[in-house]
């Protein structure tokens, strides 16, 4: 997923770089060591496979590089957990809604449970994982690792070798391309000397006594997807002293997440306000042949297949999917350009047509309201109906996106004429969408 990275200032004037993914309810990660943003970018399958997952399951992720890593200011002094709240503050002025869940993960936890203690009106929730309160629990840890601790002298002059030793550590030495990988992004990522500076800082954080001060829905998860030494023990020394706090094990996070994050409903003040919307629905073109032919398992295995690229399809060129809305009852997303939703129409299609199930797909656009993450109002049943109308592989728009995208699309249109469309008081003019060509 590409990146926009953007800057926010902190109090203490530090530039921090942050970017946001997807376009859902908000989950925020304080930056970890090295940088979250630069990570993401540097290591594939690192832990921005966790955001990727995230972004399909409906959520938007914010996160950020840390002062002194990535692409955030490196001229750095101050180490303290008091000034990576503060870097959490700034990113969460500048892009987070009023109300949002806080993930903290590795060296993101403490920061995060110290900005949940201070700001409990702003945090939803709140997700701890393979994290710690007492910096001497983490380094007892580091030291099972194996990881180097040569003084700053040596780890300078040997800082491509320290970095390696280190990757190959994090990642279990089981994979010694992407420890290299791994070992790449940190020497990119922070100076020898800052990183010293940061270790030093990060065993003296005692944040235990805001432990029982924490007072949102938590969770304390164990991703056992971490290849290194199993920080189980982490999780299990952390979870009894938070107040109805969960423990959770887990080889799925995102999972685990979304279904915690979604107990008793969404984040408060997470969804978009009621008001217009370019609403697409696609369906199974042919649904009930296709079932009879290939068996209802096969067939709802094949949907759920295409039902998750379509979601990649949505969230990629700037849509949001709409929970409850799988393939089979059709997949219905909102935009907030026409342009937009004709282009997923054409990656829609793709891949439709590569798993061997062509789709119909209707776009509209119209007032609606938006309640409990669906939409709700007579353009989204017009854009369904429209839909109806399309053949296998085709998308039809409404007059409304035709006037809308004409000169922005990159398309032509095709006239087909005024249909009568069920449940709707008043013909509608519909176009097929064409390529330029």
């Amino acid at each position: 997923m590409e990146l926009r990275i953007q800057y926010a200032k902190t109090s203490d004037e530090v530039n921090i770089a942050y970017a946001v993914l997807g376009t859902g309810p908000a989950i925020v990660f304080p930056s970890s060591i090295f940088g979250n943003v630069h990570t993401y970018k540097s290591v594939p399958g690192n832990f921005g496979q966790h955001y990727d997952d995230l972004v399909l399951l409906g959520w938007s992720v914010i996160t950020y590089d840390g002062r002194g890593s990535g692409s955030s200011d490196r001229d750095i002094d101050d180490w303290t957990l008091e000034a990576r709240v503060r870097d959490l503050e700034a990113v969460v002025e500048r892009a987070a809604p009023e109300r949002f869940a806080l993930c903290g993960t590795i060296q993101g936890g403490p920061p995060a449970i110290a900005y949940a203690v201070q700001h409990s009106d702003r945090v939803s929730h709140l997700v701890l994982c393979n994290t710690f309160a007492f910096g001497p629990n983490w380094y007892e840890l580091v030291s099972a690792m194996r990881i180097t601790q040569q003084p700053l002298d040596l780890m300078e002059d040997e800082w491509e070798f320290s970095t390696l030793a280190l990757a190959n550590a994090v990642t279990g030495y089981q994979d010694s391309e992407r420890a290299r990988n791994v070992a790449a992004a940190m020497r990119t990522g922070m100076t020898p000397r800052a990183y010293m500076s940061y270790r030093d800082a990060a065993g003296e954080i005692d944040v235990r006594d805001l432990l029982q001060q924490i007072s949102v829905p938590t969770i304390v998860v164990h991703d056992r997807t971490w290849l290194g030494p199993s920080l189980g023990p982490l999780a299990r020394r952390l979870a009894p002293f938070i107040s109805n706090a969960r423990l959770v094990e887990t080889d799925s996070l995102a999972q685990v997440m979304d279904e915690f994050l979604r107990e008793g409903g969404q984040p408060a003040d997470a969804q978009p306000p009621s008001g217009t919307a370019v609403i697409l629905f696609a369906d199974i073109a042919d649904s009930t042949a296709l079932t009879e032919r290939l068996g209802d398992a096969a067939f709802r295995e094949k949907a759920r297949e295409v039902d998750a690229a379509l979601r990649r399809a949505i969230t990629s060129n700037g849509g949001t999917a709409i929970d409850g809305k799988l393939l089979g009852d059709g997949v219905l997303a909102t935009f907030g350009a026409a342009r937009e939703a004709i282009v997923c129409a054409a990656a829609i299609h793709a891949a439709g047509g590569h798993a061997g199930l062509p789709l119909h797909v209707g776009v509209h656009a119209g007032d609606v309201i938006r309640e409990d993450n669906n939409v709700y109002g007579g353009a989204v049943n017009i854009a369904s109906r429209i839909s109806g109308e399309a053949a296998a592989g085709e998308t039809l728009v409404s007059a409304t996106v035709r006037d809308l995208a004409r000169t922005s699309a990159g398309v032509s249109f095709e006239d087909r004429g005024e249909r009568e469309l069920k449940g709707v008081g008043e013909p509608v003019r519909v176009f097929a969408v064409r390529s330029a060509s």
